[in-house]
């Protein structure tokens, strides 16, 4: 049996970005997570953005991904806000996201924003190629829909 809500954190540590839902308007947006694993998914943004805005509003938001090299695809829902931690930026500071702030991780445009996801929908599919170039040669081949991978509700606010 699969434990999908951990299967959900390990596979979006392989997700480069994704899109984020703030009242019907989407946007790119890179997930990063901790080694600590807080249960939260940290973006970095400017101020002025559809993303900061919603932070420091505590906005309901939706994330969606589809990452087929990482094998997850779906949406969480969640609330956002701003966290002036400055250990956390640290710790998910990449060469990517200095590509965007002149003056690095101290920044005065900067925001740290927090999301905790409270549910969503998810769909694992295999990581591997060859699998799904399988299993579709075999539904062609039995008239079967193929087995490419499962879908799960989660619900992030009860124990696992």
């Amino acid at each position: 049996m699969i434990d999908f809500k951990k299967e959900f954190w390990k596979r979006l540590s392989n997700v480069k970005s994704g899109l984020m839902d703030v009242d019907g308007r989407l946007f790119p947006m890179t997930p990063n997570l901790t080694p600590e694993d807080d249960g939260a998914i940290w973006f970095i943004t400017s101020k002025g953005t559809d993303a900061a805005d919603a932070a420091e509003a505590g906005k309901t938001i939706r994330f969606a991904l589809s990452d087929n090299s990482a094998g997850l695809h779906g949406y969480v829902n969640g609330k956002v806000s701003t966290s002036p931690n400055q250990e956390k930026l640290e710790e998910i500071w990449s060469v990517v996201a200095s590509a965007w702030f002149e003056d690095g991780k101290y920044d005065p445009d900067l925001v740290l924003v927090k999301f905790e996801p409270q549910d969503g929908e998810i769909w694992l599919s295999t990581e591997s190629g060859a699998v799904f170039l399988f299993e579709t040669i075999k539904a062609n081949l039995t008239h079967h829909e193929p087995d490419v991978g499962q879908r799960a509700t989660l619900d992030f606010k009860k124990a696992a």
